[in-house]
């Protein structure tokens, strides 16, 4: 059966409550009669220049000079040498999950406290997810769990690794940086090694994020960004992927540029392959944004201290703290009920949004949604207990004082 865990009984406390509101005013102000949005897009550079550049000359689609200045502009943030700029950051995982060699039939291991999008990915390459659970210093894949997870069920035949329980063959390994926060890659690397998988690196929310003072993003064999408009710097719709391998940069453009065959004027594709490339507007938005990124970080890293700060001595939670080991973006600043609490988080969020500071649970775990509820899974205590007890709130750059 594929069933929600139940919820305790809610803790109802008005002082507490109220307490609350107030430490969040005291970070982000506001008119109390207005709305605090969880995270806005913020245009304050070149956009306008950029975008009407393309208008001007015609340039508005997949081809033009800003599609090829933004695809090396996002390498170089993400420390690699190539970048390929598609439509959103699912087709970019999509992609990279392919290039390193996922096949239909194949499964993807990876986290199940994670956007849906990192699931679809490999349900779009025709792979299964199998989820394996996450760490609560990092919310990201808990590196422990994943070799105990493949010590029981994986096998190795020949240069491939294999579910014993299922059947299927172990494509690649798919770590998600969590919120920005990143996962602690190198013990996630060292398993994959033994194992021979590769690693595609989810870092649709991490553009910023450093881990031992390496970019978020040059971290596995390949990995994929997201642009939407949620996030730290937008296209309006867009991703990418990125890499230091040239050969897999190749076939990830030939695939998204419907495998096209170069040539002057003759439409010849050699298989099947996607109508992905980012626009040129986008792209154009794209460079805009990269140019303030520095300034976009440093803003978030002073409102998430002032969270921090805030809510030090809160009785009801704390806010989430990147690991020492990694220097965050702070995308979403997510507060983490104290587990005594835990049966408030409805009501918790009920407040928030009544008040006009807009508050979300985390994504419902991947393994209780209706397509994934039967995916091969290890056990996934942390997972399920963050899920009851986090909240993300307003985390605009421009929020912070």
């Amino acid at each position: 059966m594929c069933e929600p865990s139940a919820m305790t009984v809610p803790v109802k406390s008005e002082p507490a409550l109220a307490s609350l509101v107030s430490r969040f005013r005291d970070v982000i102000g506001g008119d109390p009669a207005g709305f605090i949005p969880l995270h806005e897009p913020e245009f304050s550079g070149a956009e306008w220049e950029m975008v009407k550049d393309c208008l001007d000359g015609g340039w508005v689609s997949s081809v033009g000079k800003y599609v090829d200045r933004f695809e090396a502009q996002v390498a170089e943030h993400c420390g690699v040498d190539y970048g390929v700029a598609v439509v959103n950051g699912t087709a970019a995982l999509q992609i990279a999950l392919q290039v390193v060699g996922v096949r239909p039939g194949d499964e993807a291991v990876m986290q199940p406290l994670t956007f849906v999008a990192t699931a679809n990915a490999a349900s779009y390459a025709g792979a299964m997810p199998h989820f394996v659970d996450v760490a609560p210093g990092t919310l990201g894949l808990d590196p422990d769990a994943l070799s105990a997870r493949l010590g029981q069920v994986a096998e190795k035949r020949g240069s491939d690794v294999y579910n014993s329980e299922t059947g299927r063959r172990i494509g690649a390994i798919l770590p998600m940086h969590t919120f920005g926060h990143a996962v602690d890659m190198d013990a996630v690397l060292a398993v994959a090694n033994w194992w021979g998988l590769p690693v595609v690196e989810d870092a649709a929310e991490a553009l910023g994020s450093r881990y031992r003072d390496r970019p978020c993003g040059g971290l596995g064999r390949v990995a994929a960004i997201s642009f939407n408009g949620n996030k730290i710097l937008t296209t309006g719709g867009g991703g990418a992927l990125v890499t230091d391998d040239i050969e897999l940069a190749r076939r990830a453009k030939h695939l998204t540029t419907t495998a096209k065959v170069p040539h002057q004027w003759a439409f010849n594709h050699d298989e099947v392959g996607y109508n992905y490339r980012m626009p040129n507007l986008n792209a154009a938005l794209g460079c805009a944004q990269l140019a303030q990124l520095s300034k976009r970080l440093e803003m978030k890293h002073r409102l998430a201290q002032g969270y921090i700060d805030a809510f030090a001595d809160c009785p009801l939670g704390q806010i989430f703290k990147a690991p020492e080991f990694s220097k965050s973006n702070y995308w979403l600043n997510t507060f983490i009920i104290d587990p005594q609490y835990a049966g408030a988080r409805d009501v918790i969020l009920a407040r928030l949004n009544e008040e006009g500071i807009m508050a979300r649970p985390a994504w419902t775990p991947m393994h209780q949604l209706p397509m994934y509820c039967e995916a091969p899974r290890a056990d996934l205590p942390v997972s399920q207990d963050l899920f009851s007890r986090i909240i993300n709130i307003p985390s605009s750059a421009k929020l912070a004082v």
